[in-house]
């Protein structure tokens, strides 16, 4: 031994309340901390739908007066964010549901950091400015499986003129308990089922061929990577046919919300430059979703990243029932296939420049040091070429 330790620090998220109909005990957990007039920030097309009118009546039959604030749509901006302050504040709130998927969950978390923390919000960015001040009660309600912002400390928030991405990390952002419910991920449509489905997958293996060492993601990660493969393809199944609460469609729905919560989990470890590739394209495209440019990206990093990290691209491989890297990377394109992802970009019109700005941005983003391969500005280039079609 030479005498120099690496100490490595693990943590984990907050309390979960898991299955079919667990939405419905929101009121009693409410009720029993003293809590009465939630603000409910979720995204403008959930708040048009009818499962989110029959999660407000829910609320109010329980006893709550809950007020919904509607004023996220797109990639999640800052005066979005400080307009949710502003309706916490009028409408006299004294807690926090965030329903929806990552967008409404990253702006939830956000708002209630500056409702009790004062400035604006990108003062906040990457803790330049500390979080002082406890945050007011808030509760997550997950009706993607995708992005696992329920369970993070984390929020990604543009800005409106440059759309550039900042980031904000901090315990405190943690929500104080999640309510993952499955019946309300049932009316997902194909398409957003497919994109997130393909964004839990990628959190889960970029964490698991990340740099560093967290023996907790990495057995995680791997048995959320099983139940994408096992779920996934049969929940976009059930939602283009548009079956109901069926038992086997219920299954798929709520083994996919655990893949995600799982991959959330993981990639405390790290994740890579398949997510620096989506940051970047959704930067520039501000209308991509990003679990669909983590689905594009993602077989084209495997490739690349398969001779930096062979042992784990080998267990991953295994663990989808497929013998080697080939046969992983054939597995995702089948499956991308399977449920309606693109195997490259469609109609981006990226020419040399752009490319060079994407590729600019992507070694950049703070994922490119996790990341298992060292990738250069050309090396960016190259990928996206291949994912963008000509």
């Amino acid at each position: 031994m030479n005498g120099l330790m690496t100490i490595s620090q693990f943590s984990y998220p907050t309390s979960i309340y898991f299955g079919e109909g667990a939405s419905k005990k929101i009121p009693e957990h409410f009720r029993a901390l003293g809590l009465k007039r939630p603000l409910v920030v979720t995204d403008r097309d959930l708040g048009a739908l009818p499962v989110f009118e029959t999660f407000m009546k829910g609320l109010k039959a329980g006893g709550l007066e809950p007020h919904a604030y509607l004023g996220i749509f797109g990639n999640p901006v800052r005066s979005q964010v400080h307009s949710g302050v502003d309706a916490y504040r009028q409408n006299h709130a004294d807690s926090l549901i965030a329903i929806g998927g990552g967008a409404a969950m990253d702006c939830g978390k956000v708002i209630a950091m500056l409702i009790t923390n004062p400035g604006d919000l990108f003062e906040y960015e990457w803790s330049k400015k500390p979080i002082q001040n406890a945050l007011p009660y808030i509760v997550a309600v997950p009706t993607t499986a995708g992005t696992g912002s329920e369970i993070g400390r984390a929020s990604l928030v543009s800005d409106d003129q440059t759309h550039q991405k900042k980031i904000f990390f901090d315990q405190k952002l943690l929500p104080r308990a999640v309510y993952a419910d499955p019946e309300l991920t049932l009316g997902l449509p194909a398409l957003p089922t497919a994109a997130t489905g393909m964004d839990a997958l990628t959190h889960l293996m970029e964490a698991f061929v990340a740099k560093g060492y967290h023996p907790m993601a990495d057995g995680i990660a791997l048995e959320g990577i099983r139940k994408v493969a096992k779920y996934l393809a049969p929940a976009v199944s059930f939602a283009r046919t548009k079956i109901g609460a069926t038992p086997e469609h219920l299954e798929a729905r709520k083994e996919m919300l655990a893949a995600a919560m799982m991959g959330a989990a993981a990639f405390q470890k790290g994740l890579g430059i398949t997510h620096s590739c989506a940051n970047a394209l959704t930067t520039y495209y501000d209308r991509l979703h990003h679990g669909l440019a983590n689905g594009v990206m993602l077989p084209y990093v495997l490739e690349w990243n398969a001779s930096a990290a062979p042992e784990a691209t080998q267990r991953m491989a295994e663990a989808v029932g497929m013998r080697d890297t080939k046969g992983l990377v054939q597995w995702v394109r089948d499956l991308k296939k399977q449920i309606g992802i693109p195997e490259q970009f469609q109609d981006l019109h990226a020419d040399e420049a752009r490319i060079q700005k994407l590729a600019e941005h992507a070694l950049a983003d703070g994922c490119t040091s996790e990341n298992p391969r060292e990738t250069s500005l050309e090396d960016f280039k190259q990928l996206f070429k291949k994912a963008i079609s000509s």
